[in-house]
């Protein structure tokens, strides 16, 4: 599980991050860690069309994905999950479940820590990043505007108790 500053160690040298990963990990990067790690991938993003369909954040992540040879979930408001096998799952946090406090300090540290926990359950590398991403904008559903990122792991029992677990 890497996030936050782990990923940006390697924003001069991914390859060397890419040499050392394995299919059980899973790396959360934002669009800028995004762009820091797969440089190409992000101008592909980035750039307009001028034939067919848009290059989409969905085939950004697979691509990523493929490339580090492990899960990678691009946060955002259209949080997209894909394994190196181009598996995709796209956590929307928008229209019902948009949940925009979600953007502050700490909120992707607590992210990877719920990911890193239900992988300590056993959960595989895609289903605790998937998992994780619902549970994250759950926890801010329940919680509310104000939020801060300390009081996200405090929501999870509400959110299983809802859930009749």
């Amino acid at each position: 599980m890497l996030d936050a500053d782990a990923l940006t160690t390697f924003a001069d040298a991914p390859q060397v991050l890419f040499g050392m990963l394995h299919d059980k990990c899973v790396l959360t990067p934002h669009a800028g860690e995004f762009a820091r790690l797969f440089p190409d991938i992000a101008e592909k993003l980035s750039a307009k069309p001028t034939t067919g369909p848009a290059y989409s954040k969905v085939d950004a992540t697979r691509e990523a994905a493929a490339r580090a040879g492990c899960v990678v979930l691009f946060k955002g408001a259209d949080t997209v999950i894909a394994d190196p096998s181009g598996r995709c799952a796209i956590n929307s946090a928008a229209y019902d479940r948009a949940a925009p406090w979600l953007a502050t300090a700490g909120a992707g540290d607590v992210l990877a820590g719920f990911i890193t926990g239900l992988l300590a359950r056993g959960f595989s590398p895609m289903q605790a990043a998937e998992t994780g991403a619902w549970l994250h904008v759950e926890c801010a559903l329940s919680f509310g505007p104000g939020l801060i990122a300390e009081d996200l792991p405090e929501e999870v029992p509400k959110v299983l108790q809802k859930l009749g677990l």
